[in-house]
């Protein structure tokens, strides 16, 4: 399998969380702490197949981000999952929004974020 995936969130606590999960299941997972960080994963010949990423962040927030990358020629095809602590229904409204192909909510256990993963990288 060994799909990339690249977690973006401002919390150390989420990103190792999120990481240990996917590493256990056998994903290879990069991090980053702002939308700004992560472009040296998406725009580099060893992009990510799947992004997460987290909505409230500072400088650029992630339903911003996911919107700039949904209109950008290189990076339109890797799928997104927003995360946030929002309800479901602003969520949804999220990722329509930002195009993106789902979402997390937190507090997330190991087993949901994995889930979410496979179910968009089966797509």
């Amino acid at each position: 399998m060994n799909e990339k995936i690249l977690i973006i969130d401002d919390s150390e606590l989420v990103l190792a969380m999120a990481k240990d999960a996917l590493d256990q299941a056998g994903y290879q997972v990069l991090t980053a702490t702002n939308g700004i960080e992560a472009n040296r994963f998406i725009f580099s010949k060893d992009r990510p197949d799947l992004i997460i990423m987290d909505i409230m962040m500072p400088m650029l927030d992630g339903n911003k981000k996911a919107k700039l990358l949904k209109e950008n020629e290189v990076s339109r095809d890797i799928p997104i999952l927003l995360l946030s602590s929002k309800s479901e229904a602003e969520m949804r409204e999220l990722v329509e929004e930002a195009k993106a192909n789902g979402y997390i909510l937190k507090p997330f256990t190991p087993a949901q974020i994995v889930q979410a993963v496979r179910e968009v990288l089966a797509r």
